[in-house]
């Protein structure tokens, strides 16, 4: 945190000081509730991916480990930057 609102904290009276302050917690307290839905949506996600995982009996670093998964996804990267290029050079066509 900045020092900044702590400045213009001191500089204002004892009952502006209060009311600052006051409105400064209420901002806090609201960013607080919005990065805790966040955090719950985040968890809530890999809960579910690893459910799954765990269903399928999926171990995704032993997986990833195996020569034709890397091999897959070179092949995918090039696919993709292909396939980015042939956009890209369609929309300068375009313009």
């Amino acid at each position: 945190m900045s020092a900044a609102p702590h400045r213009t904290a001191e500089k204002l009276n004892g009952a502006s000081e209060l009311d600052y302050l006051r409105k400064r917690v209420a901002e806090l307290e609201s960013e607080l509730v919005n990065v805790e839905a966040w955090a719950g949506q985040a968890v809530a996600e890999a809960q579910e991916k690893t459910y799954w995982l765990e269903r399928w009996h999926l171990d995704l670093n032993a997986l990833m480990r195996q020569r034709w998964t890397r091999n897959l996804r070179a092949s995918l990267r090039v696919v993709r930057a292909v396939f980015r290029r042939v956009r890209r050079f369609r929309r300068r066509l375009l313009k």
